[in-house]
C-alpha cells in the first residue's frame, strides 16, 4: 500500500513511479505525462535553487493558466518557498504593493505579461525569470531542502477585488494536501477521470476546487490558458471531460453562447459552480440538458473547499451551498458570535484542516479568532441540513428596521429574459436608514423600464424589499472572478440624481 505523500510535491511523485505515461497535463495543444512533469519540477526545483530561492521565500508568478504555473508551485514545494500568484488583472501599482507586501524575492513571467514585468521587477529591485525556463533546463538534480514537512508554508494568496492595504492568505501544504482530500472526496474525484480547468490559476478558485485535487488523485486535467465560452464548449465535446468549474459570470457567457444549444454535454458527470450566489434560472438552464449543478462554497482563507451541493443532491437542492465537507466544521452566529437558532441567518465561521494558517504580515487579525475564520458570509441552515448562503453581511440591507437580503431579490429578477445582469444593493435613507436599489443591464433590444420590474417583484417579496429606485447601467463593475464590485456600484449609485 502506498504512503500518503507527506508534502504537496510527492503527489507528483507518487503517480510519476505508479503511472509514468498517464496524462497529466493538456494545454495549448501540447500533453505533459506524469513521468514528464515530475522532471519538470525536479529541473525547475534545481533552477530556482540556483536562482538563490531558499526555505522560507516567496516567488511571484504572473501570467495566464499554464502547466510553468503548476511546475513551479511544486518546485518551491519542494523548496519549501512560498508562491505568490499574482493576478494579471490588477494595475501594475496593485501588484507591485503586493510584490511589496509579500517581500518577493524572484518573479516567474510567461511571455504575455514580459513588459509589464520587467517594469514591476525594475521597480521592486528582484530578478525576472522567464516561465519557459522552468520546463526546458536540463538539470534534474534534486536541489529540495531536506527540512521540508507539511507545516511548511506554500501559498500565499492576495485576495481579488481589494483595494487599500493588501492581504493575503498563507497556506500551508498540510492546508493544500487537506483541501485536495476534501475537495476529492465532494466531487467523487478520482484517477480516471478528466478535469477542464479555465478558470484563473491565481485565485484558489481556478487552483484548489478541481485542478490541485485532480493532480492529486492522479486524474487528467486540460488547462485553458484563460476562460473563452467557445473554446470551453468545444473541448467538452472534443476532450470529454467528467467534471469542470465555472463562476457564474463565465457560466452565463457558456449559457448566452450560440453553440449552447447544440452542445454534447454527455460527458459531464457534474459541472460545479460557486464564488458567489448563481441565480437558479442559470442552474435550471443547465440542469434542462441533463448535467447536475452543483456548488462549492468557500472562500480565498478557506482553502476553498467548505461547503458543497454534490451530484446526488444537485437537482434536489438547487440553490443551496451544500452540507461541510470531511472534516469541515460551520457554524452560524449573530454579532454577539452565539449560535443562531435553527432556520435563522447567521454568518458562517469555519474551522478546518484546510484553512489558512492566516494573514501574512497580520497576526491576530479580528477575522481568524481562536481557530474560527469569520467569512462574513451570511447563511441560514434548512431542516434536512443544507446550508444556503443568502449575502454578505456589509451587503445586507436594514430598511426600517427589517433585514433584507439582495439576493431574495436578484433571483427573481434573474428570471426576466429582457435582463442580462443586475445587482441589487442598498442606499442610505434619512427615513428608513436604507433603501433597496436595483441597477439592471439590459439585454440587446430590451425595453424592460422600472416600472416592469417592479411588476416582476409584484406578489413575489415583501413590499417592504421592494427597490424604491431602479437604476440602468451599461455594465456592472466586477472582478476578474465575475464578482460584482459593490463599493464601486454604491458609489456610483450615489452619483446618480434620483
Amino acid at each position: 500500500m502506498q504512503s500518503i505523500p507527506s508534502i504537496l510535491a510527492d503527489t507528483i511523485r507518487r503517480h510519476a513511479s505508479l503511472t509514468p505515461g498517464k496524462l497529466a497535463l493538456h494545454c495549448a495543444g501540447q500533453d505533459t505525462s506524469y513521468a514528464a512533469l515530475w522532471t519538470q519540477v525536479q529541473q525547475a526545483c534545481a533552477l530556482l535553487h540556483g536562482a538563490g530561492v531558499r526555505h522560507g521565500d516567496r516567488v511571484a508568478w504572473l501570467g495566464l493558466n499554464d502547466p510553468a504555473m503548476l511546475v513551479l508551485l511544486f518546485a518551491l514545494a519542494r523548496i519549501g518557498a512560498i508562491l505568490v500568484p499574482l493576478n494579471y488583472r490588477l494595475a501594475a501599482a496593485e501588484q507591485q504593493a503586493i510584490l511589496s507586501h509579500a517581500g518577493a524575492s524572484l518573479l516567474v513571467v510567461d511571455p504575455h505579461y514580459a513588459d509589464a514585468a520587467q517594469a514591476l521587477v525594475d521597480g521592486a529591485g528582484i530578478p525576472l525569470v522567464p516561465a519557459m525556463a522552468l520546463l526546458t533546463g536540463n538539470d534534474d538534480r534534486d536541489a529540495a531542502s531536506t527540512d521540508v514537512d507539511d507545516d511548511a508554508p506554500v501559498l500565499l494568496v492576495y485576495s481579488s477585488g481589494t483595494t487599500g492595504r493588501p492581504k493575503g492568505a498563507l497556506h500551508t501544504q498540510a492546508a493544500l494536501l487537506a483541501n485536495c482530500a476534501i475537495a476529492t472526496q465532494m466531487q467523487e474525484l478520482g484517477p480516471l477521470d478528466h478535469v477542464l480547468s479555465a478558470l484563473p490559476l491565481f485565485h484558489v478558485g481556478g487552483l484548489c476546487i478541481q485542478t490541485l485535487p485532480a493532480l492529486h488523485a492522479g486524474a487528467s486535467v486540460t488547462l485553458h490558458p484563460r476562460f473563452d465560452a467557445q473554446s470551453w464548449l468545444a473541448d467538452v465535446q472534443l476532450r470529454k471531460p467528467e467534471l469542470s468549474l465555472l463562476v457564474p459570470a463565465a457560466l452565463r457567457a457558456v449559457l448566452e453562447h450560440p453553440h449552447w444549444p447544440g452542445a454534447d454535454l454527455s460527458s459531464l458527470r457534474l459541472l460545479v459552480t460557486g464564488s458567489s450566489i448563481v441565480p437558479t434560472a442559470m442552474i435550471d438552464a443547465v440542469h434542462r440538458r441533463g448535467v447536475p449543478v452543483g456548488q462549492i462554497y468557500g472562500s480565498t482563507e478557506t482553502g476553498p473547499a467548505t461547503l458543497c451541493l454534490g451530484r446526488e443532491d444537485a437537482m434536489l437542492r438547487v440553490g443551496a451551498a451544500g452540507k461541510p465537507g470531511p472534516g469541515v466544521e460551520v457554524r452560524l452566529v449573530d454579532q454577539q458570535g452565539s449560535d443562531v437558532a435553527p432556520g435563522a441567518v447567521g454568518e458562517i465561521w469555519v474551522r478546518a484542516p484546510n484553512l489558512m494558517s492566516g494573514y501574512w504580515r497580520d497576526p491576530g487579525h479580528a477575522d481568524f479568532c481562536a481557530g474560527w475564520f469569520h467569512s462574513g458570509d451570511l447563511a441560514r441552515l434548512d431542516e434536512a441540513g443544507f446550508f444556503h448562503v443568502v449575502g454578505r453581511c456589509r451587503d445586507m440591507i436594514i430598511s426600517g428596521g427589517e433585514n433584507i437580503y439582495p439576493a431574495e431579490i436578484e433571483n427573481v429578477l434573474s428570471t426576466c429574459a429582457e435582463i442580462g445582469e443586475l445587482a441589487v444593493l442598498g442606499q442610505a435613507d434619512a427615513r428608513w436608514g436604507e433603501v433597496v436599489v436595483a441597477v439592471i443591464v439590459k439585454r440587446p433590444g430590451a425595453t424592460i423600464d422600472a416600472a416592469a420590474v417592479w411588476g416582476l417583484l409584484e406578489g413575489r417579496v415583501a413590499r417592504y424589499k421592494m427597490p424604491r429606485r431602479v437604476l440602468f447601467c451599461d455594465e456592472l463593475p466586477k472582478t476578474a472572478l465575475g464578482k460584482v464590485q459593490r463599493a464601486l456600484l454604491r458609489d456610483w449609485v450615489a452619483a446618480q440624481a434620483p
